[in-house]
């Protein structure tokens, strides 16, 4: 053991405390130490910057895009709407509805792109009924994983690992020979998950403005129409009680106010909902079905195109030609080419119809007009001023279902092997930028670079830990160790470290440097190395106990604003549990 060897494996424990303490961002410290890998000349250029070009890498590159228009298009509500159960259900409840089907998909498909696609969805959907998105992304992530593990083309890691089977001379895997193990797994993870894992996890909630007294309240009038599909519920059962950032204060009905709203007052057919909110939730509110704004010939204010048309906030100024009129008089639309969402005056809720507000000087307006309106009017003496109000993503309907379709597509042709996964991404985001579903900018600005980061550095590390003989040296350990034991002592032993070596590098890595060390254990105790193998399959697909240990804990990572430690409270004590029945299991199959 040189000089190399203990600057490596120093190196790696330092790694580990900087990621464990989160001195520093993720990203600039594992990046930081290939770079030190390589001025030590431990790894070479190529080891170093292998994992940039590393397929794995750049079909993740693609499926932010891809999985981004679902956001950008609106395409995440329609996935709202079957993915998710009553959010007033208790949370376990929520989680067993939610988790089931994830495993699901990913035990047929590649895992990467299901969490892709739900993280914006769990996002948005927590954050319109003020829940914590981190009770529900660790528990998505740890269920793709879990279902990874049920098939053979559930996950890669078990594709390396029926690779190098084959290059041992053994028969490689049958699609569902990893179910027997991956199955009973992944129904004691969810159950886990959905009954204590939870209750581990922390709760951080997106920091979305609670209305009170020190902000600025903007008034929203909503007729219903007969499309509205809480007709004949009460406000409760509507759910439109504890919205974050909106308040229902008043209902009118046939020329009578109905002041306050009480949340046992049934909805009707034709009753005017008067809310007051903040501009993210009524922008969001005035695009539910069956809720009608006004009616516009210019533009589908519930299927706008964020695109050409976006959301502004204009103040009125004391020589403005609209003070003194009310919106209906003063030929808003006609004259500024744009359209009042809503209405925010200093200290005031207006309880008048929108159409029926005289405007005053000083009031701000909530308005959807097209990308020129700031440079038309930002010099006229209407306004004080005109600034960009929040962004919410909107498409016409088309292009959210051309999103959905373009997605399950992409996901056909790689699952029925008419094409790899990398190529199948490349075409959907191609055609999603080239059909204008997404804009080139939109693409580029979905990519998440810290992530793509995080993993590309992961492969130089793992070239490190094999370059310097610390892999050899950890085997020898572990057969010393796990020998007093007979085969199932060193069956116990291989699965121990593929889980430390996934869950500090990567969950291939740990795959790839295993396999040889586990094939070799298994002659050196002459057991069957079929029953090995399936161990370094299992262990390196079932990382649950940091972020590096999956990419989809990666991805996960920042969205759910987790830190290091979240990972290793819940994922720790699963990843035990797991292992614990995948020894069992595996000696039950193969060992008798």
């Amino acid at each position: 053991m040189g000089v190399d060897f203990w600057f490596t494996l120093i190196l790696l424990l330092v790694m580990t405390y900087l990621l464990a303490r989160e001195v520093m961002e993720p990203e600039v410290v594992l990046f930081g130490t290939v770079l030190l890998l390589l001025g030590t000349r431990i790894i070479s250029v190529k080891e170093a910057f292998a994992g940039f070009s590393n397929e794995g890498l750049i079909t993740l590159a693609l499926l932010f895009i891809v999985a981004g228009a679902l956001q950008v298009t609106g395409a995440v509500n329609l996935v709202n709407r079957w993915v998710f159960g009553d959010p007033r259900r208790p949370l376990s409840l929520q989680l067993l509805r939610l988790l089931f089907p994830v495993a699901g998909v990913s035990a047929f498909m590649s895992n990467t792109p299901v969490v892709a696609m739900l993280i914006p969805a769990v996002r948005s959907w927590t954050e319109k009924h003020n829940l914590s998105p981190s009770k529900f992304l660790i528990p998505v992530s740890y269920a793709a994983v879990l279902g990874g593990l049920c098939t053979l083309i559930g996950t890669s890691t078990t594709l390396v690992v029926h690779g190098l089977m084959l290059e041992y001379g053994l028969e490689g895997m049958s699609l569902f020979e990893i179910s027997r193990i991956g199955i009973p797994a992944a129904l004691l993870g969810i159950l886990f998950l959905a009954l204590v894992g939870h209750r581990l996890l922390p709760d951080r909630k997106e920091p979305m403005v609670a209305l009170g007294a020190r902000t600025r309240e903007f008034v929203i009038e909503l007729k219903v129409t007969p499309e509205y599909q809480h007709i004949g519920k009460t406000v409760e059962q509507a759910g439109l009680r504890h919205l974050t950032g909106l308040f229902l204060f008043q209902i009118e009905r046939n020329g009578q106010v109905i002041a306050p709203a009480g949340p046992d007052e049934v909805i009707r057919v034709g009753d005017r909902l008067f809310f007051t909110g903040v501009p993210r939730t009524i922008l969001e509110l005035q695009r539910t079905p069956g809720l009608q704004l006004i009616k516009d010939s210019q533009f589908d204010l519930k299927q706008y195109d964020s695109s050409k048309i976006r959301p502004y906030e204009a103040v009125i100024s004391p020589s403005s030609p609209l003070v003194g009129k009310n919106v209906r008089e003063s030929n808003f639309r006609s004259t500024y080419n744009a359209v009042i969402i809503a209405i925010h005056r200093n200290g005031q809720r207006i309880q008048k119809k929108i159409g029926d507000i005289v405007l005053h000087p000083g009031d701000t307006l909530l308005l959807l007009a097209d990308r020129d309106f700031r440079r038309r009017w930002y010099h006229s003496n209407d306004f004080y001023l005109i600034t960009d109000s929040v962004q919410i993503p909107s498409r016409p309907r088309r292009q959210a279902y051309l999103a959905v379709g373009i997605m399950a597509a992409m996901l056909l042709l790689n699952g029925l092997g008419l094409m790899p996964l990398v190529s199948a991404a490349g075409l959907a985001a191609l055609v999603l930028v080239g059909s204008r579903t997404i804009t080139p900018t939109e693409a580029r600005r979905l990519l998440d670079w810290r992530v793509l980061i995080v993993i590309a550095s992961s492969f130089g590390i793992a070239a490190a830990v094999q370059n310097v003989g610390l892999a050899g040296m950890l085997a020898g350990a572990m057969v010393r160790l796990g020998g007093a034991a007979g085969a199932t002592g060193v069956l116990a032993a291989v699965y121990v470290l593929t889980s430390l070596y996934s869950s500090l590098i990567t969950n291939k890595a740990g795959a790839v440097i295993m396999a040889p060390i586990a094939y070799l254990a298994a002659g050196a105790v002459q057991a069957d190395p079929r029953a090995f193998l399936m161990a370094v399959a299992v262990a390196a697909g079932a990382g649950f106990a940091t972020p590096l240990s999956q990419q989809t804990n990666l991805m996960v990572y920042g969205p759910g604003g987790y830190r290091f430690r979240d990972f290793l409270k819940t994922g720790l004590l699963l990843q035990t549990l797991v292992g614990l029945l995948a020894i069992g299991l595996i000696r039950l199959w193969y060992l008798r």
